[in-house]
C-alpha cells in the first residue's frame, strides 16, 4: 500500500534542488543533495559511489561540455517508514525551442533518507524511458512534463 509522505514538500524539493544543479551545472549544489554513501546511476548507465565520488566525476563532465536542462514532474512520493521515501518524476532535456527529443526521456527513481532534519537523496536512477518504449508511451511521458 503507498502513502503520501507526510513531509512532500520537503522530499520534492531535494529533488527539485538536484535538478536544479544539474542546470547551474555546479556539481558541488547537486552532490549537496546527496547522502554521504549515495549510489547514482546516470541516465548514460555511469555508476557513483558516494557523494564525494559523484561531485569529482560532475566536474570532469561540466568541464568537457554544457549539457542541456532538465525539466522534471513528480509523479509520486510515497514513505517507507519514518525516515525514508521514494519519489518518482519523469524528466527530460528540452531542445532550445522547448520541444524534447524522445531519446532524452526518463523516469528518475530516488531513495532518500532522513539524515537528521534534512532530507538526502541516498539512490539515484535515471532510466532512458524511450530505447524500447511504444511511441504511446513515449508521447504520455512527454505529457506528463506538459509538453
Amino acid at each position: 500500500m503507498s502513502v503520501v509522505h507526510p513531509e512532500d514538500a520537503e522530499i520534492r524539493a531535494v529533488y527539485a534542488e538536484y535538478l536544479a544543479g544539474w542546470n547551474a551545472h555546479s556539481a558541488a549544489r547537486q552532490a549537496a543533495t546527496l547522502a554521504d554513501d549515495a549510489d547514482v546511476v546516470g541516465f548514460d548507465g555511469t555508476q557513483h559511489h558516494g557523494r564525494l565520488q559523484f561531485a569529482a566525476d560532475l566536474r570532469r563532465i561540466f568541464a568537457d561540455h554544457a549539457p542541456p536542462p532538465y525539466v522534471g514532474t513528480v509523479r509520486s512520493v510515497r514513505a517507507m517508514g519514518d525516515d525514508a521515501a521514494v519519489l518518482v518524476a519523469v524528466a527530460g532535456m528540452p531542445a532550445p525551442d522547448g520541444s524534447l527529443h524522445p531519446d532524452l526521456l526518463a523516469v528518475h527513481t530516488l531513495v532518500l533518507v532522513r539524515d537528521g532534519r534534512r532530507w538526502k537523496i541516498a539512490v539515484f536512477a535515471a532510466t532512458p524511458a524511450s530505447r524500447t518504449a511504444p511511441a504511446d508511451a513515449v508521447a504520455e511521458l512527454a505529457g506528463q512534463l506538459g509538453r
